[in-house]
């Protein structure tokens, strides 16, 4: 006989009510701002390219042509909110699931809940000041420190990331102790090796007297930002930390058609060349850039995250009804 589940949930009942009066002080930090609160897919045909993304596929039997469709379940409710924000919506912000496969862990879950916004006419550091004021009124925190990613890594590890090579880097991570299988760090790039030294060396540090902003990201890192040209040139991105915990990520949205499809295209063949599964791009976004994007910025928080940070829990499983283990 299989041996009983544990149907009980992960959290206790007292961390679930916590959860609900923060999600509704989220939605009166909104509310007082005239911000929409909107629902989009979470079931959609294509899905983020990134390749260190795994978006989670499922099948569908579609009655009227008798025939299976492959949906992807979204890592992010991103592109489908930019299509509203290109309808004329306005600023908007939604909480909802989002799912990312492999993804288990003291801060991991593959599904997880996600609050995500937009604001037309903001740039980075517009979104970043409005991010600062909402962490103080749901964590009450005090003002950010806010740090180029240039500075930051001067300041910890003594180098600038953007001249660094590719020897320099290897063996800044021997230095600190970071130890990678011979074969494997043959195979990483340049952006590899500073995400190793971002998460191992550098993030554990951040964000224990105040929220830490970084950002002018290298424009390698940009994703969906916008890139501001200079010597050297930087991804218009941000991310926040607090108590060494990446807690959110946001950008000065790219609204250009044409070079979106290029990234998303690089992506693609990122994706082959690592032996993924391809995934197929959103031409609904690319549409919707082409009809006009408003000039914009948008973060996404992880909620799960921020409710551990407000009540100092350690693992996600304690302020989480039912992690994946237990569905």
């Amino acid at each position: 006989m299989q041996k009983n589940k544990e149907w009980r949930p992960n959290a206790n009942l007292v961390n679930l009510n916590l959860r609900a009066k923060m999600l509704a002080e989220i939605r009166t930090f909104f509310q007082e701002r005239n911000i929409l609160e909107v629902e989009t897919p979470l079931m959609c045909t294509s899905a983020a390219t990134d390749p260190y993304l795994k978006p989670i596929s499922i099948v569908s039997l579609q009655r009227e042509a008798l025939e299976e469709q492959k949906f992807y379940l979204q890592t992010s409710p991103e592109f489908a909110m930019k299509r509203l924000l290109a309808a004329g919506s306005g600023p908007i912000y939604q909480i909802c699931k989002a799912f990312r496969d492999g993804e288990v862990g003291r801060l991991h879950n593959p599904e997880f809940t996600i609050l995500e916004w937009y604001r037309p006419g903001f740039d980075h550091h517009d979104l970043m000041d409005e991010v600062e004021t909402f962490l103080g009124t749901i964590l009450g925190t005090p003002n950010a420190e806010r740090l180029t990613y240039e500075a930051v890594f001067t300041r910890l590890l003594g180098f600038n990331p953007h001249h660094a090579s590719l020897q320099q880097l290897k063996d800044c991570a021997v230095s600190e102790g970071i130890s990678i299988a011979t074969d494997v760090a043959n195979t990483l790039t340049i952006d590899d090796w500073l995400d190793l030294l971002m998460t191992h060396s550098i993030e554990p540090h951040l964000g224990f007297e105040c929220p830490v902003m970084i950002y002018d990201y290298p424009a390698s890192k940009a994703a969906l930002a916008k890139i501001r040209p200079g010597k050297p040139e930087v991804a218009e991105r941000f991310e926040v930390y607090i108590q060494g915990i990446e807690l959110a990520n946001g950008y000065h949205e790219l609204t250009d058609p044409e070079i979106q499809l290029a990234r998303f295209e690089d992506d693609c063949r990122m994706r082959e060349t690592l032996g993924y599964l391809p995934i197929p791009i959103d031409l609904f976004l690319v549409e919707a850039l082409k009809a006009g994007l408003p000039t914009s910025a948008g973060v996404a928080l992880g909620v799960d995250r921020l409710l551990m940070l407000k009540h100092g829990t350690y693992e996600i499983q304690d302020v989480v009804a039912f992690t994946i283990d237990r569905v």
